[in-house]
């Protein structure tokens, strides 16, 4: 710190020469005050059970919680005069709200009563800890772990301990409202051959010479519409399996798969519109590599080349579409997926 930072003491009045003030002394630390369950070991007990009382109650209420959700009917409702709500989301609430509220006053308590509270200095340092310094760290560390009596205090360690275990449980049990698991759902789709392929605004049937080279549609088959007047959900569920996309590329750029010589017509190609990592739809299309991106985990897939993974944690390529051309010259398919569309992260034996 330079001088001119200083309180200023007195002016030299001839030669403007400024004298700098001592600085403040070190006050030092009040003494300190111990609390009674430093010298009582029978508060220092009582204390103990306090927050091991915390803790036992937050574990309980976890185990509350995962009851309720099983035993309260979904559609049950509390009223508290002109207040009314969910029985069963209000018991999940309370309980965990409490258990962790209990989880914490627990904490709260056993630092103030009984963790060791003497004060401490510590000079500031340079960030960069030099090999004493970090030897310093892990014995501070390890006295602190002593000083907790995180080993010692055998309650509270014991009830901690449980009650957190018993905190995963309600987790566990809340998976349960993620649905269903796939199971075998997405390995087929609306999907069947003569189906045609319709815009997925528009809903009106694509021809080849709708498309340029370069372009690319969002898309549906053509059955999807009659079950949305039948069902909503199902509308939904069928949409999100069989939704595609149709690119147009010049076709001496396609370097074509085994097997898939016929699947395009005249550079037309169509693939599922859902990643293979997570399900998102993708659509994100880069004319001049043919790349096609999905906007959740960078996923990038080459539809000039069987739309197979270039980028990103997707683990296989986009299933493709085959296509042909019916009588009244729109696109259809020649058949369903020939794999399963979407995720790729359960087994698919």
């Amino acid at each position: 710190m330079s001088d001119k930072n200083l309180p200023v003491k007195a002016d030299d009045e001839q030669h403007g020469a400024v004298e700098v003030a001592e600085p403040i002394a070190d006050p030092g630390l009040e003494p300190h005050e111990y609390r009674i369950t430093d010298i009582d070991p029978k508060a220092a007990d009582r204390a103990e059970r306090q927050v091991a009382t915390m803790f036992t109650l937050a574990g309980l209420l976890f185990l509350g919680a995962c009851v309720g959700y099983f035993a309260i009917p979904r559609d049950a409702i509390l009223e508290f005069g002109p207040l009314t709500g969910n029985a069963n989301n209000m018991t999940l609430g309370l309980c965990l709200g409490l258990g962790l509220f209990l989880i914490g006053a627990g904490a709260i308590q056993w630092a103030k009563q009984l963790m060791v509270d003497t004060e401490v200095i510590e000079l500031r340092h340079d960030a960069n800890s030099s090999p004493e310094q970090k030897a310093d760290i892990i014995e501070g560390f390890n006295e602190g772990a002593a000083e907790s009596g995180f080993g010692r205090r055998k309650l509270i360690r014991r009830s901690l301990l449980a009650s957190m275990g018993l905190l995963g449980l309600p987790a566990i049990v809340l998976l349960r409202d993620l649905g269903p698991l796939p199971g075998r759902s997405l390995y087929n789709t609306i999907w069947a051959k003569g189906v045609r392929v319709v815009n997925d605004v528009t809903d009106r049937p694509i021809k080849p010479s709708d498309l340029v080279v370069g372009q690319l549609v969002n898309a549906q088959p053509a059955n999807l519409t009659p079950i949305q007047e039948e069902s909503p959900v199902e509308y939904q569920n069928a949409k999100a399996k069989a939704a595609v996309i149709v690119v147009r590329i010049e076709p001496a750029k396609i370097r074509t798969k085994p097997g898939r010589e016929n699947w395009g017509i005249d550079g037309i190609l169509c693939y599922s519109k859902i990643c293979t990592h997570v399900g998102c739809p993708i659509s994100l299309y880069e004319q001049t590599t043919h790349h096609v991106l999905c906007p959740c985990h960078q996923s990038t897939f080459d539809l000039a080349d069987s739309a197979k993974v270039i980028f990103g944690p997707a683990a296989r390529p986009l299933p493709q579409l085959p296509l042909a051309v019916d009588a009244e010259g729109y696109l259809v398919a020649q058949s369903g997926f020939t794999e399963p569309v979407g995720p790729s992260f359960w087994e698919r034996g």
